[in-house]
């Protein structure tokens, strides 16, 4: 998915959120609705969220340093992984909180009807919003399923956004009904439990959020089509006897660092063994653009097993 393609969807949930965390927070001062403030604590949470993802990108792109010598990639994750955090420590911790004091404490929702208009109204916005991202999230997976295609995402911006506005879909429709229950059925509680179900389905995407990011926040390894075209590269080369090893490591969504061990030809000479290498970069980065950095090891199987030994 391209930069441009993921800034659009972040932009268009900063918009779509911030409009309804305004109107949310302005519905549950009014009517007294447990429910909606979950909501609106939520809508502002992700507002909050947008916030730090284009912040993310836009740190990620600073150029290599002496400090950092491999970039600035992986702010990209580390700030996708902080939205993670946050969808659990404010947004499902306050839900949790408030539901929890409404079932203890029910009391009646006040013209519940503008609960009605504004829940609706949100849930139209999150639509498009969803609609969004889910488009874009479906150009980037192409033709595999939506749980493999988040799983080996290197680019966390889409599904992000994708899971927030999901879970925000659900707790809407969550709330619709505990609103309902508590004004048309007189029952105040099913307004708490509406905010305590919010609560835990915001825990649930927060789990299922940290535990993708963190996997790329500690280093992920490029898809198997690039180590299976790399593996038949070097086998093009008659010169090389084979590979010791072949590991690779998104730095970004569009930056591999790729390390190679190869087993040279004895026969052949230093300047041969230049040529070959040079030769293997350019094939790799014309096949792989997003392969930034190419590091090879020349060193023959015995040698490598030994010092892999120690």
């Amino acid at each position: 998915m391209s930069a441009h393609g993921s800034k659009k969807v972040i932009y268009a949930a900063l918009a779509g959120n911030l409009l309804i965390s305004i109107i949310k927070f302005g519905a549950a001062i009014f009517t007294k609705s447990s429910a909606m403030m979950s909501e609106a604590i939520h809508s502002l949470v992700d507002t909050g969220n947008q916030i730090l993802l284009l912040y993310g990108m836009s740190k990620s792109k600073k150029a290599a340093d002496k400090e950092h010598p491999f970039g600035y990639g992986m702010e990209l994750y580390f700030w996708s992984f902080i939205v993670a955090i946050s969808v659990f420590g404010l947004g499902a911790t306050v839900s949790l909180y408030e539901g929890i004091e409404k079932i203890l404490h029910p009391h009646e929702i006040q013209n519940a009807y503008i609960n009605y208009i504004v829940l609706s109204a949100s849930f139209v916005f999150e639509a498009i919003v969803w609609y969004v991202a889910l488009k874009e999230f479906n150009l980037q997976r192409g033709k595999g399923s939506v749980w493999s295609s988040i799983k080996n995402s290197k680019d966390p911006t889409t599904f992000v956004v994708l899971f927030e506005d999901s879970a925000a879909l659900l707790g809407l429709l969550v709330a619709l009904f505990g609103v309902y229950m508590a004004d048309q059925m007189n029952l105040p509680i099913f307004d708490g439990i509406a905010s305590v179900v919010i609560g835990l389905i915001l825990a649930g995407t927060a789990l299922i959020l940290a535990r993708e990011t963190k996997g790329l926040l500690i280093g992920e390894a490029a898809s198997d089509e690039l180590d299976e075209r790399v593996r038949e590269i070097v086998a093009e080369d008659d010169s090389i006897i084979g590979i010791n090893e072949l590991r690779s490591m998104h730095m970004g969504p569009h930056d591999i660092l790729l390390a190679l061990s190869l087993d040279f030809n004895d026969e052949i000479s230093a300047g041969e063994v230049e040529q070959s290498i040079t030769e293997l970069e350019r094939n790799i980065k014309n096949d792989y653009p997003d392969v930034k950095r190419i590091f090879i090891e020349v060193q023959s199987l015995t040698d490598h097993i030994e010092f892999d030994e120690e």
